[in-house]
């Protein structure tokens, strides 16, 4: 049993996303395609799904790239993890470019990025001239890596 629901309008002929095994943590978006669409290399196009969500409040879903893509054809999300706000009412769609040297071709169908669904907190932001000091202290990328 599902702790939360989102109720979804799915507007593609597609199965509605859905977790592939009992432990996943992303349900796969599927293009909602007329026609196939071929990337070029560096090539970068927005996908429709054909899908539109309502989130409870107080969480958000994220899309992420789907490995398998990323690794045998090199398309993935390109502002991973993009986000969907709770109170978004459009069509998701998602931005996929092509890393590869080759075209590549997306289907209508074809499993495009995955979605995470996730509760989120919103902080009060508090300006200050001064904050508490770590050990860490400025160090920034890398500088806990090689000497």
């Amino acid at each position: 049993m599902a702790d939360i629901i989102v109720k979804i309008i799915n507007k593609s002929g597609n199965e509605l996303p859905a977790y592939a095994t009992a432990d996943a943590a992303g349900m796969d978006l599927r293009a909602h395609l007329e026609t196939a669409v071929t990337l070029q290399s560096l090539e970068r196009v927005l996908i429709p799904t054909g899908l539109f969500m309502e989130l409870p409040a107080g969480y958000e879903a994220q899309i992420r790239p789907r490995s398998g893509l990323a690794v045998k054809q090199g398309l993935t999300v390109l502002n991973t993890p993009g986000t969907i706000d709770a109170d978004y009412r459009g069509e998701v769609k998602i931005i996929i470019i092509n890393l590869s040297n080759e075209p590549q071709t997306i289907h209508p169908g074809d499993r495009v990025a995955q979605m995470v669904v996730a509760p989120f907190v919103q902080v009060a932001v508090q300006p200050v001239t001064v904050l508490t000091e770590t050990v860490r202290g400025e160090g920034g990328f890398g500088h806990t890596g090689k000497s």
